[in-house]
């Protein structure tokens, strides 16, 4: 049976709906960054996805070529890390400001050479330039998390209740170099009613001084 990060790490990709403490380890990713509102027709960002999901499945296509330790996988869920210049955390009312880094965790076989043959074996299939789609390092660390059930407009509820429930145990929002507002997403916005998307919320803390 293929190996499926959400079942296994049930802490990172299934929390519940009412917020929680985690502390995130260092993992490998397929990234691209870009800016802008995701939600225009033919936008960097939905191109950034083509990208992403076009290399993801090379990758776990290598199993009839497979690099050492490979094992197969379920794809795991795109992620995103979103910020605005100047905004502490992110606001849902200015969309055309968003910075983005769009995310697929990568598995642990995944070294930067078997990430960069992955690269080239899509350019020459696809022949198209995957250059923007890089191999990045990230540890995450210290964050409050939260399952948000609903459309993404509605998630400054839940971050609120997020921060209220960090602030109580001690800790504060932590937007320093390096770490951002995190969605993981669980649902696929083409076929999921907006109601009933899921989304994995994470914000970066610390210790209260």
């Amino acid at each position: 049976m293929a190996f499926d990060y959400k079942k296994e790490y049930k802490e990172f990709y299934l929390p519940p709906r009412t917020p929680g403490i985690v502390t995130v380890p260092a993992m490998n990713f397929l990234a691209v960054r870009g800016q802008g509102d995701p939600n225009e027709e033919h936008s960097a960002y939905k191109q950034a996805l083509e990208q992403l999901y076009a290399v993801a499945y090379t990758i776990k296509m290598s199993k009839r070529n497979p690099p050492e330790g490979y094992f197969d996988y379920v794809v795991p869920p795109l992620e995103g890390l979103w910020w605005q210049e100047g905004v502490h955390g992110v606001d849902y009312a200015r969309k055309a400001d968003f910075r983005w880094i769009s995310l697929i965790r990568l598995p642990e076989f995944v070294t930067k050479p078997v990430f960069d043959r992955a690269v080239q074996e899509a350019t020459e299939k696809k022949q198209r330039d995957f250059s923007q789609v890089e191999f990045f390092p990230w540890e995450e660390s210290l964050c409050v998390q939260c399952m948000h059930i609903g459309p993404y407009d509605d998630e400054p509820a839940t971050v609120a209740a997020m921060e209220e429930y960090a602030r109580a145990q001690g800790y504060e929002p932590d937007f320093s170099q390096g770490r951002f507002h995190h969605e993981i997403y669980l649902s696929d916005v083409r076929r999921c009613p907006s109601e009933k998307l899921k989304t994995v919320i994470r914000q970066p803390i610390k210790r209260t001084e």
